[in-house]
Order: C-alpha cells, then sequence, then structure tokens
C-alpha cells in the first residue's frame, strides 16, 4: 500500500509541476483567431468572427488575468502566465469582455452569422 501511495504522490507532483509551470493543455483545439494578453491588454482589442469559430486566448503577461463577459455568458477564470483557454461563440453578435482582476482591461468580439459551407 505505502509503495502504491508514493507512485501515487509522484504522479500528482508531476501533474502540479507541469501546471506551475504553464505548460499548454494539451486538449487546445485549432482555432481561428487568438487573442494575446499582454501589458495589461488583449490584442487585439477588437476581433471579427463567425458563429462557430473557435477562439485561443493567451496570457503572455506576468500577472493573472481572466478572460469573463460583460453578461457573464462566459468566463475563462484566472489564466496564470502563459494560461490558455479557448471559447466557442455560437451565436452571432457583439460580445463584450473584460478581465475580472483589472476591470479596466477590455475588448470586444463581433460575431457574425456562420460562414457559407464551401
Amino acid at each position: 500500500m505505502k509503495a502504491l501511495l508514493s507512485g501515487l504522490q509522484a504522479i500528482l507532483l508531476a501533474f502540479a509541476l507541469t501546471s506551475a509551470a504553464g505548460a499548454a493543455p494539451p486538449s487546445l483545439l485549432p482555432a481561428v483567431a487568438t487573442v494575446h494578453i499582454k501589458d495589461f491588454k488583449y490584442n487585439p482589442p477588437a476581433l471579427t468572427v463567425h458563429a462557430g469559430d473557435r477562439v485561443t486566448f493567451v496570457n503572455d503577461d506576468d500577472e493573472a488575468h481572466t478572460v469573463t463577459a460583460s453578461d457573464k455568458s462566459f468566463d475563462s477564470e484566472g489564466l496564470d502566465t502563459n494560461g490558455t483557454w479557448q471559447h466557442v461563440f455560437i451565436k452571432s453578435g457583439t460580445y463584450h469582455y473584460l478581465c475580472e482582476l483589472h476591470p479596466y482591461m477590455k475588448a470586444t468580439v463581433i460575431v457574425l452569422p456562420a460562414a457559407p459551407a464551401k
């Protein structure tokens, strides 16, 4: 039992160290656009995509940030340095978002109707 417990502890420690190092999760899917968070700004500050498109948000800052819709319809929760988060915009419309930790950081995603099939 003691060997099993120390094996489990080693796995948990390896996972914690990988997570703490800011390693990107292996489940990231291809996205049509990427928003970088750097110098307490979202770049680009305005983005246009189509309904059904996936957007990746990457925190390139030394501080934690969030990507939180003004209407709370989506929320990344805290993204540490090098943290990533993805969101698929399903409905067309204009989405304003901000960082809950630094509310002066604001940006917009404009979602057009789905692109016609090719």
